[in-house]
């Protein structure tokens, strides 16, 4: 689902530091925040594999960015055709969960519940502690995943692949 080509085409318009805040180390534990917690919820994990790999590849900034969600959403448009094999239905769900993922929302449908979980999980990076009136789902929740999730994310784990796989032959 994540290939070479999409984390080229993702990396070679990504402007920040592919290993910053909002980097590929934060996709990384969102998409394993959010296969952790699909386990649980039921949730279409080829969304929520893609969520984790859009939902923050055009920030401009590591700050307040107003309106990047709707960029990685854009962008999941653009690369639709080439790279992404996902029905209508599971396009629009993606779609939503990266336009709405900053908004604080939290009704929704559960594979975009499971979304919006698996990002405020690795809030902990930024000193921000996940408040549990915006977690969407009771696996979210779980003392168990808030433990697992805040080692990994005040750590800033970056697990193997992302140098192996998702790095291979760049120069960082």
């Amino acid at each position: 689902m994540i290939d070479q080509d999409l984390m080229k085409a993702l990396i070679d318009g990504y402007t920040l530091p592919v290993l910053g805040t909002h980097g590929l180390s934060h996709w990384a534990r969102v998409l394993e925040n959010g296969l952790r917690l699909a386990a649980s919820t039921g949730a279409n994990e080829r969304v929520v594999t893609l969520f984790a790999v859009f939902h923050d590849a055009r920030r401009v900034n590591e700050a307040i960015d107003p309106g990047h969600g709707a960029r990685g959403g854009a962008l999941a448009t653009e690369l639709r055709a080439q790279h992404l094999d996902l029905s209508d239905p599971e396009f629009a769900l993606l779609v939503t969960a990266c336009e709405h993922h900053t908004d604080g929302a939290t009704d929704g449908d559960i594979t975009v519940q499971t979304c919006w979980d698996a990002d405020r999980l690795d809030l902990w990076r930024v000193r921000t502690v996940p408040r549990r009136e915006y977690l969407c789902t009771p696996a979210a929740c779980a003392p168990e995943i808030l433990a697992w999730s805040r080692e990994r994310s005040e750590s800033r784990f970056t697990p193997g692949y992302v140098l192996s796989e998702w790095l291979a032959g760049r120069d960082i």
